[in-house]
């Protein structure tokens, strides 16, 4: 991601969306310095922190904190998922950490619309599950989670708009 995310009115509402609909975000590359300001300010492990120490670690140098992929991931999700009108996230299920992210490492993140179920409940809304992955250059898996989500209705979307003043 080479420019930043400028935010824009999301246009796609939950009718909008497909089953099995596949997003890839561009490329992105980790630097030990991002990793370390990240790190000693968010999550102060010696492994994530100290790239001396780091080096006797089971990792044998500095990772990123996992919570710092978890952000990296938002980022380049909003490049991907923008134009979907969500109302929230309300949770996450099997996230795993299955391969730490190093300096220098190439990430992607791809995104897999596989349930839309509409509210039993409320008519405004229905929710979108999806599964992430934040993916290393070769294909590798390293994060990899199913996201749930609340999206907006057409019709809730045109009722907000015709209340707007």
């Amino acid at each position: 991601m080479s420019e930043a995310f400028v935010p824009r009115a999301p246009h796609r509402t939950f009718e909008d969306l497909e089953l099995g609909e596949f997003r890839r975000s561009s490329p992105r590359t980790v630097s030990q310095e991002e990793m370390l300001e990240f790190a000693r300010k968010y999550d102060p492990q010696w492994f994530h922190t100290d790239p001396e120490s780091a080096a006797q670690s089971v990792f044998g140098e500095v990772v990123a904190s996992g919570i710092h992929v978890l952000a990296l991931w938002r980022q380049m999700d909003h490049e991907i998922n923008w134009d979907i009108d969500w109302v929230c996230g309300v949770g996450w299920d099997e996230l795993r950490l299955k391969r730490a992210i190093r300096a220098g490492d190439t990430i992607h993140v791809t995104s897999e619309i596989v349930s839309l179920e509409p509210s039993k409940s409320r008519t405004d809304r229905g929710t979108a599950m999806t599964r992430y992955a934040v993916v290393l250059e070769d294909g590798t898996e390293a994060v990899t989670f199913t996201s749930i989500n609340l999206v907006y209705t057409r019709g809730a979307r045109e009722r907000m708009a015709g209340t707007a003043r």
